[in-house]
């Protein structure tokens, strides 16, 4: 088994450079306690797994079957109010509430869909839209079980420690990406829905004619993300120690699409990249924030006109605005890179064979299969 697991590795991995970067990247996470430890950046490593596995689940609902679900943190909250709630009124600790969140994020998955199946296009768009602040609604008139704006706080931890939390997390991310990366997976010998996907996608009425049930793998596609994006609110309302309104605020939805397109749609791994790069840059925008006011008050009483002053105040006032930031690099790669950062690198990094398909370094001349040429 362990040889078996070895040629995989030295054949199936080593000549591809985007699986050698995937390899390192979790090698990187999974040691990163070790190397590291610190809290701060812990803390972020913890959210960051947790929106990953929100962000792929956006991507296998809306970007490989076409249902674009623009209020996907639907589920995410009603996950996260479920485990608060169990909590609350029931004392319930995590090990029990969290599976039973995830099940009623799956089922609002499943009633979302219902009304969704005989609309398309932004009609879908804007029905999905329209559930989280139902929702939202609701939680702002029941106040006196939800909360409302205070929220429910006081939630236990997963883990006895901050470690803990982080390995939890990490296995959950990595376990969700590998279960969704092999139902979409439109190559796949054993599960078909990827490919099933794709063909709901490219056109749903030439699938039905085929003989696929399309309303039956649209529940299947809902129930899919409710449950990944449930996972995602669960662990979150936990590791951040309290259930509030924002998470089904319009804005968690859209940091879903943004990370998805920011690293590359239909893809999986995609929405990973975009969620790892992105993520990190508004967290860590505070610190930056006080890094240069402490450089600003480090100066000497100067002109306002000295350019070191001036570009201090600059990058102070910047730094304040992550979201600003943000908006600017996701427009910057939607123009230069519309497929996503994610998946630019790997089309400039790998090549595709021609005749066996097999996948190669860009900087080969052959396929290192049946010797056919690349270029």
């Amino acid at each position: 088994m362990l040889r078996r697991l070895l040629k995989n590795f030295r054949y199936g991995v080593i000549p591809v450079p985007g699986r050698v970067i995937a390899v390192v990247f979790f090698l990187f996470l999974y040691l990163f306690p070790v190397i590291s430890g610190h809290p701060l950046y812990m803390r972020m490593f913890i959210f960051t797994s947790i929106f990953a596995i929100f962000a792929v689940s956006w991507d296998l609902l809306s970007g490989y079957t076409g249902l674009v679900n623009f209020g996907h943190a639907l589920f995410f909250g009603v996950a996260a109010y479920t485990t608060g709630l169990l909590y609350k009124f029931l004392g319930w600790q995590p090990s029990v509430t969290i599976p039973l969140a995830v099940l009623a994020a799956v089922a609002a998955g499943v009633l979302t869909c219902f009304p969704a199946l005989k609309l398309r296009g932004p009609y879908l768009s804007l029905l999905t839209l329209a559930f989280p602040l139902m929702l939202l609604g609701l939680v702002m008139f029941f106040r006196e079980y939800t909360g409302a704006e205070y929220g429910i706080p006081g939630l236990p931890s997963i883990a006895g420690s901050q470690t803990g939390e982080y390995y939890i997390c990490l296995i959950a991310m990595t376990a969700s990406v590998l279960i969704m990366w092999k139902l979409t997976d439109a190559g796949s010998r054993y599960v078909r829905t990827g490919l099933i996907f794709h063909a709901i996608r490219e056109d749903e009425i030439a699938a039905r004619a085929t003989g696929i049930n399309t309303i039956r793998y649209k529940l299947l596609a809902f129930a899919v993300g409710g449950f990944f994006a449930g996972l995602a609110g669960a662990l979150y309302a936990h590791t951040h120690g309290i259930v509030s309104i924002s998470s089904l605020n319009l804005t968690m939805s859209f940091q879903a699409v943004i990370w998805v397109i920011f690293g590359g749609i239909v893809s999986i791994y995609g929405g990973v990249v975009g969620v790892y790069i992105l993520y990190p840059l508004v967290f860590l925008s505070r610190r930056v924030e006080a890094l240069f006011s402490a450089m600003q008050k480090a100066l000497p009483n100067v002109a306002a006109t000295v350019p070191l002053a001036k570009i201090l105040e600059f990058l102070h006032e910047l730094a304040g605005r992550p979201y600003l930031v943000l908006a600017v690099i996701v427009i910057l790669i939607l123009l230069f890179m519309p497929e996503g950062i994610a998946v630019w690198i790997r089309n400039k990094i790998e090549r595709e064979c021609p005749r066996c398909k097999l996948t190669n370094a860009a900087w080969r001349r052959e396929c290192r299969a049946c010797g056919a040429s690349l270029h």
